[in-house]
Formats: structure tokens, C-alpha cells, sequence
């Protein structure tokens, strides 16, 4: 089925295309956001943000029921989400984003609950600048920044005590590892990425589950990615 849509102001939708499109498959609707939606057609407040929306509710409703005092945010490229979930704490009235990045050139969101700290999430100076700033509040962590499984697997090692009990270890974009060579979802990698990194760190560290739960409309980017700590 031909995932190319045109969706423009001007064209009249038929029953027919409608019809058309109930019938995409999970994969199906995966290609096409890739190819032609998430990195030209979503914002938040003007600033791109590379993410399935749906996952992006989750966020909300899981920043309202934590309240967290610390989202960690690990990769922000422009800050789309970074001011996303600023703006979520500042409704709740409590709470801040550091956003982690090996580069903030491209960094556009401004908001008074924000803080930066630029350079790698591996970098030893950064964890204990993260651990000394945050340790003492509740955290949260959404992990979007190098997407390898040896990067992920070590940053979910080196950044796991940080993660309050109850709340979350969020690792993005393990949709990549369900995709075959050859796809695009497929080739972002280009090895192993975020999923295997998940497998083999929850084999080790009974702190934290998976909440499946968080995957309900199962159209997400995070399969597995979404870490509760239990303990």
C-alpha cells in the first residue's frame, strides 16, 4: 500500500482515500510519519520537534502524576520538546528541564524553567554536574541523544541511581530495532540501537519494569522504552 499521502488545503478527500487509510497497517503509518511527517510537519510553538505526538501525551500525563522537580532530557536538538515539557511544569507549578547536548548551536527554546549543560551524557564532568544539580529532587529522564545500543546501555548504567522511585527511565526510539535493513526506520541506525541496550539493562538491574501500559495506542516510537522505577 502506498504510504505517500498528499495532504494539502486545497484537496477534497475521497470516501474511497479515507477508507484507504483505515486500512494502514501500524508499520504502514510508522514509514509514512518518517518519511513525510515528523521532520518537516512538527512543532511545538513554532520549534521543531522530532517525536510521535502520542508519545508525547504520555510525557504529559505521566510529568502531571510524578511532578517531578528534575526531567533530564538527554539530546534537545532544536527544543521543541524541551519547551514542551517546560511549559507542562510550569502549568503544574512546579518543576524544570535540563537539557543535555553534545551541541546546543541549533537550541531555540527560552523559558525560565530551563537549564543547559552542553557536551556528552558519557562525559564525566557532565554526570556529576547532573548527579550535584538534580540528585537531591525527584527525577524523571527522557533519553533522546546517541542512539547506539552501547551509548544507550551506558548511559542507562551511568545515569539509573538518578531515577526517582516511581518515576521514569523514558529511552526513545527503539522503534528503529523493530524495523528490517533496507527500510527507512530500518537504516537510521545502521546496527543495533536503543532496544537490545533496554533488553539487556533490564536483565540487570531489578529496579525498574517496563511499563507497557504507557505503549496503549501503540502507535509509539519507545517500544519497551518506557522504565519505571520500582524500587
Amino acid at each position: 500500500m502506498d504510504t505517500r499521502k498528499n495532504f494539502s488545503a486545497e484537496k477534497l478527500v475521497s470516501d474511497s482515500e479515507y477508507s484507504s487509510l483505515n486500512e494502514l497497517s501500524l508499520s504502514g503509518w510508522l514509514d509514512y510519519h518518517q518519511r513525510q511527517v515528523v521532520f518537516e510537519q512538527v512543532s511545538w510553538m513554532g520549534i521543531p520537534t522530532l517525536k510521535n505526538v502520542l508519545d508525547l501525551w504520555i510525557y504529559q500525563e505521566l510529568i502531571v502524576k510524578i511532578k517531578p522537580d528534575w526531567i533530564v532530557e538527554m539530546g534537545s536538538f532544536q527544543g521543541g520538546s524541551t519547551l514542551y515539557l517546560a511549559q507542562i511544569l510550569e502549568n503544574i507549578g512546579s518543576g524544570r528541564v535540563l537539557s543535555i547536548d553534545i551541541d546546543h548551536s541549533q537550541f531555540k527554546a527560552t523559558h525560565p524553567r530551563i537549564n543547559k549543560l552542553t557536551g556528552s551524557t558519557q562525559d564525566a564532568g557532565i554526570i556529576n554536574q547532573v548527579f550535584r544539580q538534580c540528585s537531591a529532587g525527584k527525577v524523571m529522564i527522557i533519553h533522546d541523544a546517541d542512539h547506539t545500543e552501547a551509548m544507550v546501555l551506558a548511559d542507562l548504567h551511568s545515569y539509573a541511581d538518578l531515577v526517582s522511585k516511581d518515576s521514569y527511565f523514558i529511552v526513545e526510539d527503539g522503534i528503529v530495532d523493530l524495523f528490517a535493513p533496507g527500510t527507512l526506520l530500518g537504516d537510521v541506525m545502521g546496527g543495533p540501537g536503543p532496544l537490545p541496550a533496554i533488553r539487556e539493562f533490564i536483565k540487570t538491574d531489578p529496579r525498574f519494569i517496563i511499563d507497557r501500559q504507557c505503549e496503549r495506542y501503540q502507535l509509539t516510537y519507545n517500544p519497551n522504552g518506557y522504565l519505571k522505577k520500582i524500587q
